[in-house]
């Protein structure tokens, strides 16, 4: 039978450790295309996850913590990625799979761990593209293209559309994500240059003063707590950079590429991120942009008429909201697939085809992410719930740094995390934080997510956990481990 199709032989009978051995077969029908990403696609990847957060999203928190509490939020939730990602980059080198941060937990903290980090990711990728979708479709109408009067034909091209590319391939949908990425990011730093022109220092602290909040001042109106609940807006200049290890498996050389490509990305959304924050706050004030959906246009003609550079980043936008929506697809599939191979999630969701591209990876959430964008219409819920997946699933990555670290002193690491479990520590705490500030935001989200954990965690317990499959990288990666840590223990006796 032609490879890629979707018949599948029976797996062979659990393995007494509950575990499936999977025949050469098995994997062959779930292979990607390997080497098909250098360090500047990967990179591209990097800054193309996030890129739309610097046009839309972040200035709610100054709504939340003013602009001194956003100010500290920002530069605190930058600690809390930088951080990650250079922890990041040390597991990828050593476990370069397309699992990822599942991967890594699966290594560290068993199958439970891996179960619980793959799922929260698994709930921001697929979370986050339908709310995108929904942001385009508004941006869409806003611009009065096509003449439409509603989103639904717009969730519907992007899904359709966008999935469609990477079924096609994946070098040829990391090129198209580049290419849309660099014209957003080349928008950002025109709006900058244009926005400075106007900057006034008085804007920035221009929201009233709440008294009643603890420590309240100019600086921070809504007082300390406001620095809390800005904590998840301050993300939002860097959600998703966590994601370049998904592409491992599609990586050329991906032990030295993966790190210099997440160390590259985080310093470019850095760049971004005050570029953006600080022009657009100081254009026009930090009350006038404080709601907008739009603030980077608002912060160029404010009230008036649009100007030519507001009409260009208000495409621009647009181009922004496309490259974030095309690469999350992308994790959210290659996390899919991941999980689904080893038999955590139901395996005929890892099939790849004759392009090496998981088609039922990229279709099955696609139709989730439509039916969600088509009937509810709140990206900003769906963005909360995908933020409050991606704030369990850092906590997790970062334990796992350290865990390892501290049990397999001696395992080889081509890279090393520059302050060790210090900097991982670092980011862990900071990961907690930000979990519990989402209940700051949004109860409801967070209580939606908790719901969909449960499920799936019941789905784990009382199924998946009994039908692992052996051969899988990142259980194959485990079971070394494992055989590593008894041959030591076997030594450790002889010698006593």
């Amino acid at each position: 039978m032609a490879e890629g199709t979707t018949q599948t032989n029976t797996p062979p009978e659990p393995a007494p450790s509950g575990r499936a051995p999977a025949d050469d077969g098995y994997l062959g029908r779930r292979m990607l295309r390997r080497g098909s990403a250098g360090p500047l696609l990967l990179t591209g990847l990097g800054v193309a996850y996030v890129v739309s957060g610097d046009f839309s999203g972040w200035n709610i928190g100054l709504a939340k913590g003013g602009f001194g509490g956003l100010a500290i939020a920002t530069v605190l939730m930058g600690v809390m990625y930088a951080c990650l990602v250079f922890a990041l980059a040390e597991l990828s080198a050593i476990l370069p799979t397309a699992g990822g941060g599942y991967g890594f937990a699966r290594r560290a903290l068993g199958p439970w761990g891996g179960f619980l980090t793959g799922t929260a990711i698994l709930i921001e990728y697929v979370l986050a593209p339908a709310a995108i979708s929904i942001f385009i479709g508004d941006y869409v109408e806003s611009l009065g293209l096509f003449g439409l009067e509603s989103g639904r034909p717009v969730y519907l091209f992007c899904f359709l559309v966008f999935i469609g590319i990477h079924l096609w391939g994946v070098g040829e949908a990391l090129r198209f994500s580049l290419v849309v990425t660099a014209i957003a990011v080349a928008a950002l730093l025109i709006f900058a240059l244009g926005a400075f022109t106007e900057f006034s220092g008085d804007g920035l602290n221009d929201i009233p003063v709440d008294g009643d909040a603890f420590g309240a001042n100019t600086w921070l109106p809504f007082g300390l707590l406001g620095i809390w609940a800005a904590f998840p807006f301050g993300m939002w200049f860097f959600l998703g950079v966590e994601g370049v290890p998904l592409a491992a498996e599609e990586a050329r050389d991906p032990v030295r590429s993966l790190p210099r490509a997440l160390a590259v990305s985080m310093g470019i959304l850095v760049l971004l991120a005050v570029l953006t924050f600080l022009a657009a706050t100081g254009a026009r004030g930090s009350a006038a942009i404080q709601d907008a959906g739009n603030p980077l246009v608002v912060a160029l003609q404010g009230d008036g008429e649009p100007t030519a550079l507001s009409r260009f980043v208000n495409y621009a936008g647009l181009a922004g909201l496309v490259a974030s929506f095309f690469s999350l697809i992308y994790a959210g599939s290659r996390q899919l697939f991941a999980l689904s191979r080893a038999g955590y999630l139901p395996r005929f969701l890892s099939l790849t085809s004759r392009r090496r591209s998981p088609y039922l990876g990229l279709l099955v959430p696609g139709a989730i992410g439509f039916a969600l964008a088509a009937s509810t219409g709140n990206g900003g819920r769906m963005l909360n719930i995908a933020v409050f997946g991606a704030t369990i699933s850092y906590a997790l990555m970062a334990l796992s740094h350290i865990v390892l670290r501290r049990r397999e002193p001696c395992l080889h690491r081509p890279y090393r995390t520059p302050g060790g479990t210090v900097t991982s520590s670092v980011a862990f705490v900071l990961a907690l934080s930000a979990l519990v500030a989402t209940f700051l935001v949004d109860k409801a989200a967070a209580v939606t997510a908790l719901v969909v954990y449960g499920v799936a965690l019941a789905y784990f317990a009382l199924y998946s956990r009994h039908h692992l499959v052996a051969k899988a990288p990142e259980e194959e990666f485990a079971a070394l481990a494992e055989a590593e840590a008894e041959l030591d223990r076997d030594r450790d006796r002889d010698r006593a």
